[in-house]
C-alpha cells in the first residue's frame, strides 16, 4: 500500500503517527477486511484498538450491514448471555418479554467485542459454537437459531496466561485468533506522542476558543520519554486538563512534570530477603498495593488448594504455612517466607497465642479499599479510567465501589 493510501485512511478515521508498527497495523487490517475471517486485536488499555474493527468493516463486503460495537467487560456476568444471545420470555426474573441478542440484530454485519478475555466461561462456550457453527439458543429457549455475523474481538489481555490459568477457552482463541492484530503502545511509538498532543491542544483551542497549548523542546523530550501507561487515552486527558489549567501556552519540561503522575518503575512484587525484620512493611506496603489485584485474581485457585489440602489431612491439625500450603504466591516472591505482616486470605492457619503481634497489620480488604479510594481520586472518579490503571474490567470496579461503599 502506498503512503498517500495509508494518509487517507488515517485522515478519515482521526489516526494521528507515523510509527511503524501502527502502519503495520493498519495494512494488516485493509488486507484482511474483505477475508471473511475472525480478527483478534491486541493491545495494552488506551491505544486505540477500537478504530481497528470499524476499518475492517467498512473496507468488508458487510459494510451495507449493520456494525455493533460491545464491550465485554462492562456487562454483567449474570446479563451478558442474554444481551449477545437473546432471550424468551420468562426465561428468567425480570425478562418481562422476548429479547433479540447482539447476534441476531447484527445478522450479516460484524460484531466487535471489546474486552473479550473478560467473558465468563459459560459464554465462551457459547460464542465457540457460534464461530464454529453459526448457531445460538436464546437463554430459556430450546430452538436453534442461525446467524451469520463475523466476529472481530479485542483484548488487553495476556491471552496465553489466561489460558494456562483455567481463565479463557484455549479452542476459542484459536478460533478468534484466525487473524491477529497488534496495536503498539504509545512509548514504542517515538515522535507520535508530540502529533497526538499537537492534535488535542488544537481540538480543545477550537472547542472552546482558547490559544492552543505548545511544547518547548524540552517538554517535547520528555513526552516522548514517559511511559505513558494509560496510551494514547492517558495523554488525551493530560493535554485536555493542562489546555484547561495551565497559565502558560508556551508548556516547558517543568510545567509538563507537574502533569505527568510519576513513574512507578516497578510493578512486580520484589523479593524481600529472610533476614529483614517487620520494620520493613512501610517499605513494602506501595509494592503490596500494586500487586494486591493480582492475589485477588487467585483467591479462588488458593481457596481450591486450601480445601483439597484439608481433604487429604482430614481429622488431622488444619495445615499451617510450614506444611508446604503457601497462601501467597507471586512469580516474584514467596511470602510465606517474608515477614511482612499480611492478614491471610484463606482461614488455612492460626496464630498461636503465644506468638508476638505484628504491627499495623491490615487486611486484604482495607488495603484494597485504600487503592480504589485513591485511584478514584487521582482519576477524578472516572471509573473507567480508574479500572484501566488497576489493570481490572468496569464492572468489577462498579462490583467493588459497591461492596465498600466508595460511591
Amino acid at each position: 500500500m502506498d503512503g498517500t493510501q495509508l494518509q487517507r485512511i488515517k485522515q478519515r478515521y482521526g489516526i494521528v503517527g507515523n510509527c511503524e508498527g501502527l502502519n503495520r497495523a493498519l495494512e494488516i487490517a485493509l488486507k484482511i477486511a474483505p477475508v471473511d475471517l475472525s480478527v483478534l486485536i491486541t493491545g495494552e488499555n488506551g491505544v486505540g484498538k477500537e478504530v481497528f474493527p470499524r476499518i475492517i468493516h467498512d473496507f468488508s463486503g458487510r459494510r451495507n450491514k449493520k456494525y455493533f460495537a460491545v464491550n465485554c467487560g462492562a456487562i454483567p456476568e449474570g446479563t451478558i448471555d442474554s444481551e449477545l444471545f437473546g432471550h424468551e420470555k420468562g426465561a428468567f426474573t425480570g425478562a418481562i418479554e422476548q429479547r433479540e441478542g447482539y447476534f441476531s440484530v447484527a445478522n450479516g454485519g460484524t460484531l466487535f467485542l471489546d474486552e473479550v478475555g473478560e467473558l465468563p466461561l459459560q459464554t465462551q462456550a457459547r460464542l465457540l459454537r457460534v464461530l464454529e457453527t453459526g448457531e445460538y439458543i436464546r437463554v430459556g429457549a430450546s430452538e436453534v437459531r442461525k446467524t451469520d455475523v463475523r466476529i472481530v474481538a479485542a483484548t488487553n489481555v495476556n491471552m496465553e496466561k489466561a489460558i494456562s490459568e483455567g481463565r479463557f477457552r484455549e479452542d476459542l482463541y484459536y478460533r478468534l485468533n484466525s487473524i491477529s492484530i497488534s496495536v503498539p503502545p504509545l512509548r514504542e511509538r517515538g515522535d507520535d506522542a508530540v502529533l497526538l498532543f499537537k492534535k488535542f491542544a488544537l481540538e480543545m483551542s477550537e472547542k472552546y476558543k482558547m490559544p492552543p497549548i505548545r511544547l518547548d523542546e524540552g517538554a517535547r523530550q520528555m513526552l516522548k520519554a514517559y511511559s505513558w501507561p494509560g496510551n494514547v487515552r492517558q495523554l488525551k486527558n493530560i493535554t485536555e486538563n493542562m489546555s484547561v489549567t495551565s497559565e502558560q501556552r508556551d508548556v516547558t519540561a517543568d510545567v509538563l512534570r507537574s502533569y505527568l503522575p510519576e513513574e512507578k518503575s516497578h510493578r512486580e512484587l520484589i523479593a524481600v530477603p529472610a533476614g529483614q525484620t517487620v520494620n520493613s512493611f512501610e517499605n513494602e506496603r506501595e509494592i503490596l498495593y500494586q500487586i494486591l489485584f493480582d492475589l485477588r485474581r487467585d483467591v479462588s485457585e488458593l481457596k481450591k488448594i486450601v480445601h483439597e489440602n484439608a481433604g487429604r489431612h482430614s481429622g488431622d491439625e488444619r495445615p499451617t504455612a510450614g506444611t508446604g500450603v503457601s497462601l501467597y504466591r507471586h512469580p516474584a516472591i514467596d511470602v510465606s517466607a517474608a515477614t511482612v505482616p499480611v492478614e491471610p486470605i484463606c482461614e488455612a492457619e492460626e496464630v498461636k497465642e503465644n506468638d508476638e503481634p505484628l504491627p499495623e497489620t491490615r487486611s486484604l480488604d482495607e488495603l484494597e479499599k485504600d487503592l480504589i479510594r485513591r485511584v478514584l481520586s487521582e482519576n477524578n472518579g472516572k471509573r473507567k479510567q480508574a479500572a484501566a490503571q488497576l489493570g481490572i474490567s468496569e464492572r468489577t470496579l462498579y462490583r467493588k465501589i459497591k461492596e465498600y461503599g466508595l460511591e
